[in-house]
């Protein structure tokens, strides 16, 4: 996997709306922009799981970002959604798809849910997807676009990520879309044994993280690629 510095923000939301889409000859135009998006942006860095790039050839991401950029839904690069937030650029949601190393029927936590793209893709892979989003507005939002779109298989909360969802724990994987400085206990405690994390650590110089648990107190990491996003907030900045 190439060393390079990816640009990234936390996913974030949009006012509700459907434009792009609705005769025969724009969804053909939406799909070909999808195979090519996979075709050249994601499979070509390296990403091969056959399960994660048909899920991102199928979930129509024009639909998580706003009408305003559209145009650009499969540009390889982030895009403003609102809230001073973004959707992540498509090649770090496939990588960090990939990297969970999760299957249908496995249930994933996503500490981030910002639009619904990211859980929308594993929704589409057959995993229970479980995401949470700080910003309620937000949580509203992707709930809404969810449920619209079909994806029955996510569960969306308003609130704060830090603690996890242990009510429904334990993960077979657990993907974290904004940066804390160190990794919440709660969640490696909620991550199912052989389960993975996929997590950005760091302040202002961040890694890429991949947590593997194999037993109660053994939780071996590596480092992926230098990333960017945008900070975890709320209890974690708490927390020493």
């Amino acid at each position: 996997m190439p060393s390079v510095l990816v640009m990234l923000a936390l996913a974030g939301g949009w006012s509700w709306g459907c434009g792009g889409g609705g005769t025969a000859d724009q969804e053909t135009y939406w799909a070909k922009l999808r195979d090519d998006m996979v075709a050249t942006q994601i499979a070509a860095r390296g990403v091969r799981d056959a399960t994660v790039l048909t899920a991102l050839r199928t979930v129509p991401r024009h639909l998580f970002v706003p009408p305003e950029v559209r145009a650009e839904a499969y540009a390889d690069h982030p895009l403003p959604i609102g809230e001073g937030q973004t959707i992540s650029q498509p090649y770090i949601v496939g990588l960090m798809t990939e990297l969970l190393e999760v299957k249908p029927g496995d249930r994933v936590l996503e500490i981030g849910t910002g639009s619904g793209y990211q859980a929308a893709v594993l929704a589409a892979m057959g995993c229970e997807v479980y995401t949470i989003e700080i910003r309620a507005a937000l949580a509203h939002e992707a709930d809404k676009r969810l449920v619209s779109l079909g994806y029955k298989n996510v569960h969306v909360r308003a609130g704060d990520g830090y603690a996890g969802w242990p009510d429904a724990a334990p993960f077979a994987g657990i993907v974290v879309t904004a940066a804390p400085e160190r990794i919440p206990r709660p969640l490696l405690d909620q991550l199912a044994i052989g389960g993975h994390m996929v997590i950005p650590v760091g302040s202002f110089y961040q890694q890429l993280k991949v947590i593997t648990r194999r037993g109660d107190k053994d939780f071996p990491e590596s480092d992926v690629i230098p990333v960017r996003f945008v900070p975890m907030t709320g209890e974690v900045e708490r927390r020493p």
